[in-house]
């Protein structure tokens, strides 16, 4: 049965109750105009995010899990309950202005060969964040972090913030954030992929997009205030330490890199990782850094290396 709902739209959940009633509150408000019917899930959260879902949100669909899955799983999980003509993947610490529904809808229904929206993100204080991104490769990864972009100015690095963000234009990638998707985009290559546990699920998002003939467009005319890392900042461990983090973060790198560029390039990332990671610690040594600067590069040198035989050259998860 064909639905004539304008918009799906999907929230994950993980530990921030804090945010859900402004997050809801500012997206109906938005939507005012249009058919929405929402999707969230909760990734089992141990905070009182699931008592307030289901008393105040109830009438959504909910979806409360027993463990957590990650992002882009329980993102999949919402396949079913898609009604609307766009499906809109909306993080709760992502806060909508009042117009941005109904003018990046209207945008969506003017350029059809855009498969994949995103918005002008802001932060807490209003400052621009990276909203319009080149997919990496090794290189710009390289370039980036070793500081040698300055002298290869030619090579686009994946966050490049020196264009104007005021007009729209096409891109790679945009964050999820505010991920706005055409259902058709949906129908025909799927969602996320399941590999990824968190992070790099959007970029391999557009890569697919990208490859199978839909475009990925920024747009600047409304804005999204992002807080981000919200749910990162309920796990102590997360943030004593920042190794989950990171280790997560490394991984799903190396997954896109093999997925989609081959096992050479995964291959040729990791060595110029260890490069890079020598480069920094040469510079820290020749500054005479403290020990914690010079273990730095060497523990994340360690940290790729295992990752790339822990999932099996960059085949598998490892969760």
């Amino acid at each position: 049965m064909k639905s004539n709902m304008d918009l799906t739209t999907i929230i994950v959940n993980y530990n921030t109750a804090n945010l859900l009633h402004k997050c809801i509150d500012l997206l109906r408000n938005s939507a005012s105009t249009i058919t929405m019917n929402t999707v969230i899930v909760d990734n089992a959260s141990s905070d009182d995010s699931v008592s307030l879902l289901q008393s105040d949100f109830s009438d959504c669909k909910l979806i409360l899990n027993n463990r957590n899955v990650g992002f882009g799983r329980a993102n999949n999980q919402c396949i079913p309950f898609i009604q609307g003509k766009y499906v809109l993947l909306l993080n709760t610490d992502a806060f909508v202005a009042e117009d941005t529904i109904t003018k990046t809808i209207q945008y969506m229904d003017k350029h059809p060969r855009c498969g994949i929206l995103g918005v002008k993100l802001l932060g807490r204080e209003g400052d621009l964040q990276p909203s319009c991104r080149y997919f990496p490769t090794p290189l710009n990864i390289f370039l980036k972090r070793t500081g040698l972009e300055r002298v290869f100015k030619s090579i686009p690095l994946v966050d490049d913030m020196s264009w104007d963000h005021n007009s729209a234009r096409q891109c790679d990638w945009v964050p999820g954030c505010y991920y706005l998707i055409r259902k058709e985009v949906v129908e025909k290559i799927g969602l996320f992929d399941p590999r990824y546990f968190l992070y790099s699920e959007e970029l391999d998002h557009c890569f697919a997009t990208k490859k199978a003939g839909w475009e990925v467009h920024y747009f600047s005319d409304t804005s999204v205030v992002h807080l981000g890392g919200e749910s990162a900042k309920s796990e102590g461990e997360l943030t004593a330490s920042g190794k989950q983090v990171e280790a997560l973060q490394i991984e799903s790198e190396l997954l896109f890199f093999r997925k989609n560029y081959g096992s050479l390039t995964v291959f040729c990332h990791v060595l110029l990782v260890m490069l890079t990671d020598t480069i920094i610690f040469l510079k820290h040594a020749i500054k005479r850094r403290s020990s914690f600067f010079l273990q730095t590069p060497i523990k994340h040198s360690i940290a790729v290396w295992s990752l790339y035989f822990k999932t099996h050259f960059a085949n598998t998860p490892t969760r």
